[in-house]
């Protein structure tokens, strides 16, 4: 059945193809004919008339050789855009070149070959407008009366709204709006601050004015939401335009991405509200995209932790450069089958595979290792939570340090190219064990480098937005059960970046690492937690301190009032990449790290937390471990116990 519907649709296209190739050829005829009428006043003399007779194939044979050869027949006519204006123009005159030679190099006694220059002027002008104007005329009429139900204008009320920015996004913008008629916007105009802009026309509509006049013109052009149509701006410009909306009030949503919009995939149904993303103010990476896919295509790639918030988004962008495996290691089954699901209906590709699996449990991993040999292994499974790895110390030690050493060991011993560790800037000066235990995993990730043929690197950086357990959807939670939201304390302040970002500089990382290096990310400048929750209330369309309390709860074990990317004696050095850095950061001695590590999995063994602490705090001089807190325990409850177990 499928063969017989493939089949069927091939016939359909060559039918198809075969239509467009007959009626080029007839237009092309006419427009030679026309082109003789015209030169000569429609009174065609015998002596030319015989000449038209005999380079009308010709020129015809001509023209059409030149418009396959640039690719015009490959074009869906009703999807005709000024994009391919180019080709036609480029067949007209590659067409109208050997006419023009053979006018003017050959002798008179071939003067029945020679077209008239006017005609081959007045043709090639005729053959541009009739060839191209047949493909408009086809979409015009596709996008008035054949596009899908979907499309269609389904008779909703217009909601009327105003763009601000009046750049590529704008424009870009505009153009998906009005070409989807069942979309319920109807653009009145656009608002820029750029005077140069002021009163200007863009795609039929006005430049209306500037932000400060946002109160005026919506009120004059009843505007029901304005739409942000820049995809990257300061946290300030954001905040300032979130301020004048709240105070007029109206709507504020934004379009995707800038990256999404320079590669056309700006959607009416992808325009969102405004996120506190967007309130950051971070640029979009520009990716040296030949130089992934020279490290990614082709190649077996394994990404650990692949369910979890880094780990599913590493995956997504590796999976974009078309590695010929990617090994999705995870131990949870939900979050490992959400990410494989959401690749496979994305890409339609079987070469993702999906692998339940403990980066702890080293005779499985070795198998793994031995049935996929991967060239690049990208590290992400970690424990992050801090408050939560304070209680779980051997928990936390045996994942994050035994687990990436043993890790780290098979890569080594399996010949990978790359092995990327995920690291945190927990890890500068850490207070916690989390940090702890990612600052010894950079550690070991050095001391391994020299050993093998395998280049060991570690990525540095802070918070991610809307990552599994960060502040943002806590905050969004407490909100939408009525609050209060809960802040530790009023001057905390981290770094914050997207997960998309942060994975995407992950890559380029990797892609340039030679082997040893702790490269840090460019996190931009900290932000205040207490800020971010205003936010937050704000976008959620309340009031902070009226409509939602904010509460100080007080620092949590192990939590610092600021995160550091790099301490006193550190120096960075930068790359060819303006937001990824190479700290100089002094590694360990070999026999201390070794001792360390076989104490750590002694003390692990035996779960005992007290010792691991103590053993960190003087294996990190630099360590600002917060002290234990002993577990008080009632003597009565514990004796009662002990005499009922001696009882049984």
């Amino acid at each position: 059945m499928r063969r017989a519907s493939r089949l069927g649709g091939r016939l359909r296209l060559l039918w198809i193809r075969r239509v467009h190739i007959a009626s080029d050829i007839c237009l092309l005829g006419l427009a030679f004919s026309a082109a003789y009428l015209l030169r000569f006043e429609f009174a065609v003399p015998a002596s030319e008339y015989a000449n038209y007779i005999r380079e009308l194939p010709v020129v015809v044979a001509l023209q059409f050789l030149a418009l396959a050869s640039c690719g015009v027949y490959m074009y869906v006519w009703r999807y005709i855009g000024l994009r391919d204006v180019k080709a036609f123009l480029l067949a007209t005159t590659l067409a109208a070149i050997p006419q023009l030679a053979a006018r003017l190099l050959l002798p008179d006694a071939y003067q029945h070959w020679r077209v008239p220059l006017s005609v081959v002027v007045i043709d090639g002008l005729l053959v541009f407008g009739l060839i191209l104007g047949a493909r408009v005329v086809r979409r015009a009429v596709y996008e008035r009366f054949e596009q899908p139900d979907g499309l269609r204008d389904g008779g909703l009320p217009k909601r009327r709204v105003l763009l601000i920015g009046a750049g590529r996004a704008g424009r870009v913008a505009v153009e998906e709006i009005r070409s989807r008629r069942d979309t319920d916007l109807e653009v009145v105009g656009f608002v820029d601050d750029e005077i140069a802009k002021q009163h200007c026309t863009i795609h039929n509509l006005s430049v209306l004015g500037t932000t400060e006049a946002l109160p005026a013109l919506v009120r004059e052009y009843q505007i029901d939401h304005v739409i942000i149509t820049f995809a990257s701006a300061s946290r300030e410009r954001f905040r300032r335009l979130l301020d004048i909306c709240e105070s007029i009030p109206v709507k504020v949503r934004t379009i995707p991405s800038l990256y999404e919009v320079l590669k056309g995939n700006v959607k009416v149904s992808r325009i969102r509200d405004l996120e506190i993303a967007d309130l950051l103010g971070r640029e979009e990476v520009r990716l040296d995209e030949f130089g992934l896919a020279k490290f990614i295509s082709g190649k077996t790639v394994m990404v650990t932790g692949a369910g979890g918030s880094i780990g599913s988004e590493l995956a997504r962008q590796i999976s974009r450069f078309h590695p010929s495996t990617l090994l999705l290691v995870e131990r949870a089954e939900p979050a490992l089958f959400q990410i494989d699901s959401e690749l496979r209906a994305i890409r339609s590709e079987d070469h993702i595979v999906p692998i339940v699996a403990d980066i702890g449990n080293e005779a499985r991993m070795r198998f793994v290792f031995s049935r996929y040999l991967p060239d690049v292994v990208i590290h992400a499974a970690a424990h992050k939570h801090v408050p939560m790895m304070e209680v779980n110390v051997a928990e936390a030690v045996g994942n994050n340090v035994l687990g990436t050493v043993r890790l780290a060991q098979l890569s080594g011993e399996f010949k990978v190219g790359v092995f990327v560790l995920i690291s945190s800037d927990k890890a500068v000066r850490p207070r916690s064990i989390m940090g702890a235990s990612k600052r010894v995993g950079e550690l070991l990730i050095q001391a391994l480098n020299p050993q093998y043929t395998t280049r060991f690197v570690a990525v540095r950086f802070g918070n991610v937005i809307g990552s599994t357990g960060s502040v943002i959807p806590i905050f969004y939670e407490q909100i939408r059960k009525g609050g209060p939201v809960t802040v530790t304390h009023p001057d905390m302040v981290r770094y914050f970046m997207t997960i998309p970002e942060a994975s995407q500089l992950v890559l380029e990382a990797a892609a340039m690492a030679s082997g040893g290096e702790i490269f840090v990310l460019d996190m931009g400048k900290p932000v205040r937690i207490v800020d971010l929750a205003n936010d937050v209330i704000r976008l959620a369309g309340l009031r902070p301190s009226q409509d939602i309390e904010i509460v100080y709860t007080g620092i949590r074990n192990g939590e610092k009032l600021f995160e550091e990317l790099q301490v006193d004696e550190e120096r960075m050095a930068k790359t060819h990449h303006p937001k990824i850095y190479i700290g100089e950061i002094q590694s360990y001695p070999r026999e201390e790290l070794n001792e360390a590590l076989q104490q750590m999995q002694a003390l692990c063994a035996k779960n005992d937390d007290d010792g691991l602490v103590a053993l960190l705090a003087d294996l990190l001089p630099e360590a600002e471990l917060a002290p234990r807190k002993p577990i008080v325990s009632n003597p009565e409850v514990l004796a009662s116990r002990a005499a009922a177990a001696s009882f049984d």
